[in-house]
């Protein structure tokens, strides 16, 4: 409901001229402010503001008209306002009293209008209260109307009371304060005393890793010095041990040739015997040469373009003579079946897994087929053997290591980590998938364009 000029009409009006209308006023508030609603200390708040508001227009102006209202809407509040007799100097309340009163009120508007000043201020009713509408402004007014205000020296003592209870709120608050800093004190020590704990306990930790680096690097540099020596020691014995197994192989095929005086049919089978025994010996010491000049880098390829159609003529040519158990099939590439790499060192690694797919196959077949995959050619070799079991797939490519089940015929445990060195130093990489008893595959994959000039450059000493 509204007046005739459109303002919510008033619940009470009242006059400020004398020293004891202010603590009416004060008395008059708290009484509306409960009336629409608001909180007990919400109630303090806007008593006490108007109050302090009403002595310093009491003093500056004369008086005022004190006009209380209840606005309904979205935010429904208490409006209070106060117009003097005449206007006030805008420095009175915005260096006075309105600094403290914007605090405890949640609007404060200070303006002139005409001859009087004007002083509006408000405070939110909360939603919990009842909802101001016409009938209910109604009745609040006849209610306030009938009330009638008590002594000053009672209001006083109101006062009084709600300003010992502030106190004893702010002693409350102050000792709460208190309390919670003192905990807070207690846990940044807990929490300093940790970091501490934490740092030394870092930097312990720091220590143990820089100490840790440091043994692997020695390891590091004993395990490249190691394997430096272990690659001479193979070349050397390999140099010096090739020379007596050759000459046992030409003195045995001097007792054999059909110039020398005839041999007796167990002399004959015992030549046979250290034949083949120094051949087994000289397969051995070539292995091991090569495997160290793999390992200690002093095998540089001779980039070239490669036609694995030639590769692949070259090898099924050479190890068709050889007596097998196995079936041997090499498919015939693609045309323009061409990559950037080393003939010799790519055939060596061919002929080595064909020859131990051979080794390892009873019955079945070992095929060589050569695939197209993007920007790499993989070179697959599948036999139909015994297969390796999972857990030695690894294995297998550690030098002098033999799969189980290979018998005599299984070699020297050097060829296929040879072939992988090999393979590594072209650019590309050799794995292999098997499974028990359904035969192994392994793949080798190389780049068509071969290892770039920076890449070799960078290439770790050992080939690997």
């Amino acid at each position: 409901m509204t007046d005739r000029l459109g303002q919510p009409e008033s619940l009470m009006r009242m006059a400020l001229r004398v020293e004891h209308d202010i603590f009416l006023i004060r008395q008059r508030a708290r009484e509306v402010a409960a009336a629409v609603g608001l909180e007990h200390q919400d109630q303090i708040r806007i008593a006490t503001a108007l109050s302090e508001v009403a002595r310093q227009l009491l003093v500056d102006a004369g008086g005022a008209e004190v006009d209380f209202r209840a606005v309904a809407g979205d935010q429904p509040r208490l409006q209070v306002e106060l117009t003097t007799p005449v206007p006030v100097p805008p420095t009175t309340l915005s260096t006075g009293p309105a600094v403290a009163v914007a605090r405890l009120v949640d609007q404060l508007h200070i303006q002139d209008v005409g001859q009087a000043t004007v002083v509006q201020m408000s405070r939110r009713i909360p939603p919990s209260a009842e909802p101001v509408t016409g009938e209910r402004l109604a009745r609040l007014r006849t209610e306030l109307t009938e009330s009638r205000p008590t002594a000053p020296l009672d209001e006083l003592s109101a006062q009084n009371s709600q300003l010992i209870a502030a106190l004893d709120e702010a002693r409350r608050h102050r000792d709460e304060l208190a309390r919670l800093n003192a905990e807070l004190t207690e846990t940044n020590q807990g929490v300093l005393a940790l970091y501490s704990q934490l740092s030394e306990e870092l930097e312990e930790t720091n220590r143990g890793v820089v100490a840790l680096y440091a043994e692997l690097d020695e390891k590091s540099a004993q395990l490249r010095a190691a394997s430096e020596a272990k690659s001479r020691f193979l070349a050397n014995v390999s140099h010096e041990l090739r020379a007596p197994v050759t000459a046992i192989l030409g003195l045995g095929r001097l007792l054999t040739d059909s110039a020398s005086d005839p041999l007796t049919e167990e002399q004959s089978r015992q030549v046979d015997l250290i034949r083949n025994s120094a051949a087994d010996l000289l397969t051995l010491v070539n292995d091991l040469l090569d495997l160290a000049k793999a390992e200690s880098g002093r095998i540089e390829p001779a980039w070239t373009e490669v036609d694995l159609r030639v590769v692949f003529g070259q090898l099924r040519g050479t190890l068709r003579a050889l007596e097998t158990k196995a079936r041997l099939v090499v498919e015939e590439p693609p045309p323009g079946s061409v990559l950037r790499s080393d003939e010799v060192l790519l055939s060596r690694v061919l002929r080595n897994l064909l020859h131990n797919g051979l080794k390892f196959t009873e019955r079945g077949e070992v095929r060589m087929v050569a695939e197209r995959d993007g920007g790499f050619w993989r070179i697959s070799v599948h036999d139909t053997g015994v297969g390796i079991p999972t857990k030695l797939q690894d294995r297998i490519f550690e030098e002098f290591y033999q799969a189980p089940g290979g018998g005599r015929s299984a070699g020297t445990g050097l060829g296929l980590p040879y072939a992988r060195q090999l393979a590594t130093l072209l650019g590309g990489a050799l794995e292999v998938t098997s499974e028990v008893g359904a035969g192994s595959t392994f793949v080798v994959t190389l780049p068509i364009g071969g290892v770039p000039a920076a890449a070799a450059a960078d290439r770790p000493e050992g080939g690997g």
